[in-house]
């Protein structure tokens, strides 16, 4: 279609570690997915100014405050995660699969700035995906937090 929505998502591993990036991308003109895509950015960003000023943050708080962030663009925050931990591959992995402690999700109450068990900084991908429910358009933006 030619002015279709669409996003690519790709998670490399480049000398044995882990990479994870998402965008999205318009074909055509079409005003409101240009400007889906330009909020799920722009959300991004403000987030990540956010993120850089805490000191200590739970995974919970951060997942709140992406849905704020897409109501704020008004837009509808359609992701289980607001995003996950990458690592040298393979990341480290919680003892209980079923587990959400390594994802930035509404049940995940640990603080993001913790270090993992063998002492080392995470690194944490901000994942966000948001939708326009009415026009069935959704829009898509992840990377390095």
């Amino acid at each position: 279609d030619k002015d279709d929505i669409l996003f690519i998502d790709l998670g490399p591993i480049v000398e044995g570690y882990e990479a994870d990036i998402g965008r999205t991308y318009v074909l055509g003109n079409h005003a409101r997915k240009l400007k889906l895509k330009s909020d799920v950015e722009k959300a991004w960003y403000d987030i990540q100014e956010w993120y850089l000023k805490q000191t200590t943050l739970k995974a919970s708080e951060l997942f709140q405050h992406a849905v704020d962030k897409a109501e704020e663009f008004g837009w509808e925050f359609s992701g289980e995660i607001a995003g996950h931990i990458v690592g040298e591959y393979p990341h480290e992995q919680p003892p209980d699969p079923k587990s959400v402690e390594l994802d930035i999700h509404p049940e995940n109450h640990n603080d993001m700035f913790l270090h993992d068990a063998n002492g080392n900084k995470r690194h944490w991908i901000l994942e966000l995906q948001f939708i326009d429910r009415e026009n069935e358009i959704g829009g898509y933006f992840e990377q390095l937090l």
